[in-house]
């Protein structure tokens, strides 16, 4: 018997809502197109959540908030601020989740940089050369070598910049998936545009930017140097 919305149990909706965070139509059109599997109907919204953040990424993101999070007992601290297009949006609940987690996931995860664009020239260069070096001391041939280095820098990002990193409350999803769902719910481009992140006993604290720094020139992406 084929699935139509009219099979879809209110159940099986409020289950995926809860998983999603996705509007109730949108969850009964996903659990029907995936004839009402759950872990294909999360697959098949995620889907649609980044294809709409795609098409609403040039749009100005001139609202939002800025969040703290204090984790471990008073031992690290964020600030972090995340943007939308209107202050609407930046009241609702959903909106205050998403900075919240982000916020929450910072502290846990302690990323370098906001996105691969954001990763410096010398960082890259030198991660890259050691990629390289290590291949080649393997004895892999050089387009062989070349492979691998861009596996390795792939993986480096995502231990380093926060927009790959796996979503701490949900290892399936990166924290750029996770602000894609919520583009998707509330139909605004929402993007990071900075945070720090500071430890008690680190001289420095880790903190980045999206895009260049007003104290910078367009030569190179822009994260502040951090200590471990």
């Amino acid at each position: 018997m084929s699935t139509t919305m009219a099979n879809i149990s209110a159940a099986q909706v409020k289950e995926l809502r809860e998983k999603t965070g996705a509007p109730m139509m949108d969850c009964k059109q996903a659990l029907t197109e995936a004839k009402g599997n759950l872990e294909e109907a999360v697959v098949i919204l995620r889907k649609k959540g980044v294809s709409v953040a795609a098409k609403k990424a040039a749009r100005v993101t001139s609202e939002g908030s800025v969040a703290s999070y204090i984790h471990a007992g008073g031992k690290i601290g964020v600030l972090v601020e995340v943007n939308c297009e209107s202050d609407f949006v930046a009241r609702t609940e959903d909106f205050k989740e998403l900075v919240h987690d982000i916020a929450m996931h910072i502290a846990a995860s302690d990323p370098k940089y906001v996105r691969k664009e954001d990763v410096t020239a010398a960082d890259f260069a030198r991660e890259k050369g050691i990629y390289l070096a290590q291949a080649i001391a393997s004895g892999k041939p050089a387009h062989i070598a070349e492979k691998m280095v861009a596996g390795k820098m792939e993986k480096f990002y995502e231990e380093v910049c926060l927009l790959e990193q796996p979503f701490i409350k949900d290892q399936t999803i990166n924290i750029s998936q996770l602000i894609a769902a919520k583009i998707g719910k509330l139909g605004e481009n929402i993007a990071v545009r900075r945070f720090a992140r500071f430890k008690v006993g680190e001289a420095t604290a880790t903190v980045a930017f999206t895009g260049t720094k007003p104290d910078e020139d367009n030569s190179g992406p822009a994260a502040a140097p951090v200590a471990k």
